[in-house]
């Protein structure tokens, strides 16, 4: 049975109870999120902002790459709503090589321009780098966002020296910046789980702060369009590993070629994808346009506190 289904016959209170049973059930099945001493309760929204300082990211084609320019998004980001700003220093695709110099030199002072303006704010950098990881944690770094699976698994011990948090991730073993060539899995769900889950693990082992992980199934990387929209459709059973989970949709090709639009086009395709997975249990939402997603979160909010009263 897909996951809120029962809904549509909300009429019968049997179901209704159901429904309502359900609703608690995905609401507490994971705990409260940590990071710079901001809580998020289960059943809680967060907003992370995507800021990215590369001249070729695939949404804004660099229109952020500029040290003023970045800082000028971080800002009209926090304005709007978001509760993390996410800062990127090298394209997720592949595309002209950047050196780790280059990327410490791109995020490291972003970073410590967002924490002079905001002591507040959570930040975030998107990285799989040991050594990035380390000159932006000196510099305010609040997150590790690992999108490419522990990769280097020395930004655990990172993340877990400076007590920060860390994202950990399903990108089905491929190397960073690298697409997938007919990707396959026997389960999809349990591969998933299984990594996510076991590297959110060896992150508590490693003395990461098990209050402050993500897990994040990391839509297209390492996955077909088949393959992100089963796991937005199934993804109330990675919420039930207990771990927050994170999902980052916003204008991802999986939305496009569901669509037939282009990368500029996906905005309502977004917001569809950011709901249901809201209303599974996902916690954190990477996004580009925070106003969009956190009208979205508030419907869901809406709709899931009226249904759970019913």
């Amino acid at each position: 049975m897909c996951p809120g289904r029962h809904l549509l016959h909300a009429a019968t209170p049997d179901v209704r109870l159901r429904g309502r049973a359900a609703i608690v059930a995905q609401v507490s099945s994971a705990g409260t999120l940590r990071l710079r001493g901001r809580e998020w309760a289960p059943g809680e929204f967060a907003i992370m902002a995507v800021v990215n300082r590369t001249p070729d990211s695939f949404f804004d084609r660099g229109a952020t790459f500029g040290f003023a320019a970045a800082v000028a998004a971080a800002e009209r980001a926090l304005a709007a709503g978001a509760e993390i700003i996410d800062i990127g220093g090298v394209k997720a695709g592949p595309g002209e090589a950047v050196s780790t110099g280059q990327e410490i030199d791109r995020v490291a002072s972003l970073v410590a321009a967002v924490r002079e303006r905001d002591r507040d704010v959570v930040i975030s950098v998107d990285t799989w780098r040991a050594e990035v990881g380390e000159a932006v944690a000196m510099a305010g770094a609040d997150l590790l966002n690992d999108t490419w699976g522990g990769v280097d698994r020395r930004l655990a011990e990172v993340a877990a020296a400076h007590r920060i948090g860390l994202v950990c991730s399903h990108a089905g073993a491929m190397a960073p910046r690298t697409g997938p060539h007919r990707p396959a899995y026997p389960d999809l769900i349990a591969d998933v789980i299984t990594v996510v889950t076991g590297l959110a693990d060896q992150a508590v082992a490693a003395g990461v702060p098990a209050e402050s992980i993500l897990i994040d199934p990391a839509h297209d990387f390492g996955k077909t369009t088949w393959h992100s929209l089963e796991i937005t459709r199934r993804l109330s059973e990675l919420c039930g590993t207990g771990w927050p989970v994170l999902v980052a949709l916003s204008n991802k090709d999986f939305v496009g070629e569901s669509l037939g639009l282009p990368t500029q086009d996906r905005a309502e395709g977004t917001m569809a994808a950011l709901a249901i997975s809201a209303w599974q249990g996902a916690r954190v939402f990477r996004v580009h346009d925070v106003q969009a997603a956190r009208r979205a979160l508030d419907v869901v909010t809406g709709i899931r506190t009226a249904v759970a009263g019913g």
